[in-house]
């Protein structure tokens, strides 16, 4: 079907469809992993700086594969599903540091 002459086209210089077929995303870029004990402590650096993480935000910090990160952020970290932090990361009480001075009776 063709549009009739003087007819303007709503699609006439197809700029819309060339813009979807090139990806220009960061995130298309291949990401190479580090090894587990180094990413692990820079991880724990990171949560010296600020107790809770989104996903995203650790990618975009540590430069690393997302579903890399999601295996490790499982083993170190408790995901907050509900309340002021929902939806980032926390360490798990284990690898947190203790504030308290150690050697002092309770």
């Amino acid at each position: 079907m063709r549009p009739l002459p003087g007819m303007v086209s709503l699609n006439a210089s197809g700029s819309k469809d060339k813009k979807k077929s090139t990806p220009t995303k960061a995130s298309d870029v291949k990401r190479t992993r580090r090894d587990r004990h180094e990413l692990e402590n820079i991880i724990f650096k990171l949560f010296e700086r600020q107790p809770n993480w989104s996903l995203k935000q650790l990618v975009l910090e540590t430069d690393q594969p997302e579903q890399f990160m999601k295996e490790i952020l499982n083993d170190l970290c408790v995901y907050n599903k509900r309340g002021p932090n929902q939806g980032t990361h926390e360490l798990k009480l284990e690898y947190k540091k203790s504030t308290e001075p150690a050697g002092t009776p309770p």
